[in-house]
């Protein structure tokens, strides 16, 4: 799915995330980035609005891929180019590198038995494709639970909670040589799946991970 809308004509300024395509544009006001949603608006079925976050300098735009079931659509991608052509049309440069998701991963042996206090002290919901994993935010604002089912605990006999940063595929390996000169160190890598595990000076982890790039992308 990844690789093909990042292939598509059209939608170089998108980049996809576990949520969805997503894509930034600069503005040069608040005032700027309110007249752009309200084009963006004029664009989109009802029903299929997607999620806008406004700033005054820049709006981020997600096209979600949970629905019915999850995964893009063709829908999608039209909706994309428009969206991107209405950008350049009112003036706004895209920013693929801006482009960024957060989720937090719980772990322990029995998921089951700790997402009850997370769904609790958090006033989450549990994800209606996967409500045995994930929890998230009703009001979509917060960053996703994932719980991790993990084969032994640390070896202080405690859980782990460590985070994931998803960014573009052309922004993942910048963001971890950047990591590793302010002091990080690489724990793992999975090519595989496309994330990288770093440390702090402190030992305390976190994945910076992508989607697949375009087949044409070195």
């Amino acid at each position: 799915m990844a690789r093909q809308f990042h292939a598509a004509d059209g939608a170089e300024a998108w980049r996809v995330l576990p949520e969805g395509a997503c894509a930034v544009f600069r503005s040069g006001s608040f005032d700027a980035s309110v007249r752009f949603v309200a084009a963006i608006a004029r664009l989109v079925p009802e029903g299929h609005e997607p999620h806008v976050d406004i700033r005054r300098d820049g709006v981020t735009v997600l096209l979600r891929a949970f629905k019915e079931e999850y995964g893009l659509i063709q829908a999608d991608l039209d909706l994309a180019r428009a969206i991107a052509t209405t950008a350049r049309e009112l003036g706004l440069a895209a920013d693929p590198a801006a482009i960024q998701s957060l989720s937090i991963i719980p772990g322990a042996t029995d998921r089951s038995a700790i997402m009850p206090f997370w769904r609790a002290v958090l006033a989450y919901e549990r994800r209606p494709d996967s409500p045995d994993e994930d929890l998230v935010d009703p009001h979509d604002r917060l960053a996703p639970f994932w719980f991790e089912q993990m084969d032994e605990l640390r070896s202080d006999g405690r859980g782990s909670v460590h985070m994931v940063i998803w960014v573009p595929w052309d922004e993942a390996e910048h963001r971890v040589a950047a990591a590793l000169a302010a002091g990080g160190r690489q724990v793992r890598y999975s090519a595989d799946e496309l994330f990288w595990t770093l440390a702090d000076p402190a030992g305390n982890e976190i994945d910076i991970a992508t989607s697949s790039p375009p087949e044409t992308a070195s």
